[in-house]
């Protein structure tokens, strides 16, 4: 039977129908454990903290995530309810050392992150945003004095971060950022634009990034309801549709000089933020790989058509298959490349590598788990369709597979590629 063949008798339109000759339709699959992904036996090298704290968010997901989600993904809306019951599993702060924060492993920090996108990306992301880039901000460029104040309550989620860098008119070249920060008195003097600021709309800090009469690049702590703060709703998404992302137009907003991060004098400082950053990203990529390979393995074996579980035909193995050697790939190289990063020997382009390898392929893994579905596939109820619209989101931000590879041509040829070289040099 062919792939054709097969798409084209099992378009049903959702889990409650009958189908056929009274074939009843599959209902969304029970996923199972670890187990059907770890093919190399990865779970032998971690400890049993790491085991246990894998288990805690994947039940934490599967019980109170998976069943409430899709409705908020389609009105596009942020599950407030969720943040206590987030607050409760103690990971915000990841790899953060003190302050109420977990100081987590590189590895560890990569397992939480990894079982957070495989429940949904909207959710790993809030928890990226406010974790990697918000208080990661605060805990590497921030005073003692301002890490003890914005730190703790932001580690019980009583304060939720976001992260202004991006601007309309600057992304992958947001060396050239255009918001201004001026010295006045006791404050600093924000203006100019911020957009797709995840968390955005309704933060109690936002990390400004702004431009200073020196030229220089820092950071302003911007607490909500700072006059002339004005975040706006990004409506129309395909992508991360239940992220609050926000265009943000800051008009004289006043930040008292308390709320600048000292630590933060040149462009090069938010660049350790972003690759704790990239880092989780690249671990959330394999989060939604792992959601539709178990999908798709589960979907398959319960499945019948033409009197066979789809899981008996030889083009449905093959695809299995393939998805789970990228799968393997991708989770032997995140390991590697965590141990790196707590041997403080990983860089930039390697992070890099990974962000741009893994969200490719976690790409091609949920379109072939979108397709093993059928008609099922596009069906909110079996979760893979949220997945592969929101891995469009996870492929762009951080930089996009082209950027990522940029950065690891540069290192590994010693020329950069990112300005072409004008034709009359």
């Amino acid at each position: 039977m062919t792939a054709t063949d097969r798409n084209a008798v099992d378009t049903v339109p959702g889990p409650t129908n009958v189908v056929g000759a009274g074939e009843p339709v599959v209902e969304p699959p029970v996923l199972g454990g670890p187990e059907h992904t770890d093919y190399y036996k990865l779970d032998d090298l971690l400890t049993e903290e790491q085991r246990e704290l894998r288990r805690r968010i994947r039940g934490f997901m599967d019980r109170e995530v998976l069943p409430i989600i899709n409705p908020y993904w389609e009105r596009a809306e942020f599950p407030h309810e969720l943040v206590p019951k987030l607050a409760q599993l103690g990971i915000a702060g990841f790899q953060i050392e003190g302050y109420g924060c977990p100081g987590m492993s590189n590895v560890t920090a990569g397992l939480a992150i990894l079982e957070l996108a495989r429940g949904d990306l909207s959710i790993s992301t809030f928890a990226g945003v406010h974790s990697a880039l918000a208080m990661m901000s605060v805990a590497l460029l921030g005073s003692e004095e301002q890490k003890q104040r914005f730190l703790p309550p932001m580690a019980r989620l009583e304060k939720v971060g976001a992260f202004g860098l991006t601007e309309p008119a600057h992304g992958t070249d947001v060396v050239g950022l255009e918001t201004t920060a001026r010295r006045d008195g006791g404050s600093f003097v924000l203006n100019g634009h911020k957009r797709w600021i995840g968390n955005g709309t309704f933060a109690d800090y936002t990390i400004v990034w702004a431009r200073g009469e020196d030229g220089h690049v820092g950071g302003y702590v911007v607490e909500k309801g700072a006059p002339g703060f004005d975040p706006r709703f990004i409506a129309g998404k395909t992508a991360l549709r239940c992220v609050q992302n926000a265009q943000i137009s800051l008009t004289d907003v006043r930040v008292p000089a308390g709320n600048w991060l000292a630590g933060s004098r040149t462009f090069r400082d938010t660049e350790e933020v972003l690759l704790a950053s990239r880092f989780c990203v690249a671990w959330e990529a394999i989060g939604a790989a792992v959601a539709g390979y178990e999908t798709a393995l589960a979907y398959t074996q319960q499945r019948h058509q033409f009197g066979l579980p789809l899981a008996s035909y030889q083009l449905v193995q093959y695809r299995l298959a393939q998805m789970l050697a990228d799968i393997t790939s991708m989770l032997c190289t995140q390991l590697r490349l965590s141990q790196l990063l707590d041997q403080r020997k990983a860089t930039m382009a390697q992070v890099a590598l990974a962000k741009m390898q893994n969200t490719q392929r976690a790409r091609a893994i949920l379109a072939d788990a979108r397709d093993l579905l059928g008609g099922n596939g596009i069906v909110l109820d079996y979760h893979v369709a949220r997945h592969l619209c929101d891995i469009e989101a996870i492929d762009t931000y951080e930089g996009t597979d082209t950027v990522q590879a940029l950065i690891v041509g540069r290192d590994i040829t010693g020329h950069n590629a990112f300005v072409p070289a004008s034709p009359h040099r």
